[in-house]
């Protein structure tokens, strides 16, 4: 009943939908403000509040995608934002892109084998292998990379939002427990792992901080786009 309210009165629909979804993002991140808590993630509850309201007014996943088109659209801009810290330290980060191109190429390797092969050893089943390997980078390219070599991509969306969301919750705090305190290694290690979600906590910490994960974002983006192509079926090659 509620599809065909949905279909009969789209523009109605979008509204409201949208505005519960950023209320209840809003309402949780001035609850987090409050309490200082790092799992109080703002993301992480609307998610939590969200998926069950859905499921309870039995709005399935594509009609809740086609009504929140706007807040689609806005993630471009969002992103884009999340340069500004990048120029800010572009005379600096050119010195070292060697290096750190290197270090994300080293990491992407041993992230995608590790990940491929334990899925293998525990699962058995090489779609999810090749879905779980493919979990650090950026949504969009993840999918699309998990479908070009025969893998599931919605368990690869779910793995890079839980990736995220970890890396954002956990990452800074275990890096400063076990002794990694450089703006910079911080900002690798994230943007590499957690790709936007963390890149967007990083930036409240510093300028600097922010810089080095929109990098480590892009960096691993394009280079897990020119290395999975071939580290995977090279590995598949084991399983034969």
């Amino acid at each position: 009943m509620l599809s065909s309210f949905i279909a009969n009165n789209f523009i109605l629909a979008s509204i409201v939908i949208t505005l519960i979804t950023v209320i209840t993002y809003q309402l949780a991140a001035t609850f987090q403000q409050k309490k200082q808590s790092i799992w109080l993630n703002p993301m992480l509850i609307t998610i939590s509040v969200l998926v069950p309201l859905l499921l309870l007014i039995e709005v399935n996943y594509q009609e809740f995608t086609k009504t929140t088109q706007l807040l689609n659209l806005l993630l471009e801009p969002a992103i884009v934002a999340l340069g500004f810290p990048l120029y800010q330290q572009l005379r600096q980060i050119r010195f070292h892109w060697r290096e750190m191109t290197a270090i994300l190429a080293l990491g992407i390797i041993l992230v995608i084998s590790i990940s491929y092969i334990l899925a293998m050893l525990l699962i058995k089943a090489p779609d999810i292998a090749v879905a779980l390997s493919l979990k650090s980078v950026t949504t969009p390219i993840g999918v699309t990379l998990t479908e070009q070599l025969f893998g599931d991509s919605s368990i690869t969306a779910f793995a890079i939002l839980i990736a995220g969301l970890f890396g954002a919750l956990l990452g800074p705090k275990w890096l400063s427990f076990i002794g990694v305190n450089s703006p910079i290694a911080q900002g690798l290690a994230i943007g590499s792992a957690s790709h936007v979600i963390g890149t967007a906590v990083l930036v409240r910490k510093s300028a600097k901080h922010g810089a080095y994960s929109s990098v480590a974002l892009i960096f691993s983006a394009l280079l897990t786009a020119l290395i999975s192509p071939w580290l995977i079926p090279l590995i598949q090659l084991l399983f034969i």
